[in-house]
């Protein structure tokens, strides 16, 4: 059964009742301005406190210390962002990813290294230039993928002795067509399928002995006629009758054989 928001209680991040009388804000009972269960700054459901922030933006910077992680983080969506530094040494790694999406790019670099690989997704989200590239070499593969997903072209080369398999398919789609050939003999099959599907068709002879079948499929489909005989007794029943499809189609005669179309006198 699917939790809606009206499921969960309201109440404090201590797993007590809500602090509605001693509250602060006490007084926008009343106006509206906070309501218990939908829109309340000491609540511990995240949500609720992003909807009381929403609503009084003015308050966030007043929260970044808050005790709760939850407040804190949520806070930092909304406070000025020149509050937000000390928050890059916050214990709690949600506050520091949350951190991490509005302060300026040179204040990240210090979260390149951060224990928690989130936050250093987040930063490899928004950093440029040679920063982002100092982190190609990070222990955690899905940090690397980003950084292959947003480096320039010309740059991807650095990246082309990854251990990791995902890293090199991104190469493998975003590489220049003339420089996929690095990739050819790769050992993931699912790398050089994508190689296969975007080499020159002339460079794709290179795969016509590839150990996968899919591999071979893909160069047959785009292969140059010319050397499509080098498939043509390929193992795999699909390879070798697409190469026999695709060479009848191209020994057909260009204009029809008979003289149906021809006018007699």
């Amino acid at each position: 059964m699917t939790t809606t928001e009206s499921d969960i209680d309201a109440l404090d991040f201590h797993g007590q009742a809500l602090p509605c009388a001693a509250c602060r804000h006490r007084d926008w009972l009343a106006e509206g301005a906070c309501r218990p269960g939908q829109a309340c700054v000491h609540d511990r459901y995240a949500r609720r406190i992003d909807r009381f922030f929403s609503w009084h933006p003015e308050l966030a910077a007043d929260y970044l210390e808050h005790p709760y992680f939850e407040a804190r983080a949520v806070a930092a969506k909304y406070a000025p962002v020149f509050r937000l530094l000390p928050l890059l040494d916050d214990p709690d790694e949600t506050v520091r990813w949350s951190a991490a999406a509005r302060l300026p790019q040179r204040h990240l670099l210090r979260l390149r290294d951060d224990p928690h690989r989130e936050v250093r997704i987040r930063v490899a989200h928004r950093l440029q230039g040679s920063e982002l590239e100092s982190m190609r070499h990070d222990t955690d593969y899905y940090v690397r993928l980003v950084v292959a997903r947003r480096l320039p072209e010309h740059r991807l080369g650095l990246l082309l002795n990854d251990p990791e398999p995902q890293v090199r398919r991104e190469l493998a789609r975003r590489l220049d067509s003339s420089r996929l050939i690095c990739l050819a003999a790769d050992e993931d099959a699912e790398v050089r399928l994508e190689v296969a599907r975007r080499l020159p068709p002339h460079l794709l002879v290179w795969l016509c002995g590839d150990a996968d079948w899919r591999v071979r499929y893909a160069v047959t489909e785009r292969i140059a006629p010319k050397q499509l005989a080098a498939l043509l007794a390929d193992p795999d029943p699909e390879v070798h009758a697409l190469a026999h499809e695709r060479l009848a189609q191209c020994r057909e005669p260009p204009f029809p054989t008979d003289h149906q179309g021809e006018q007699h006198g």
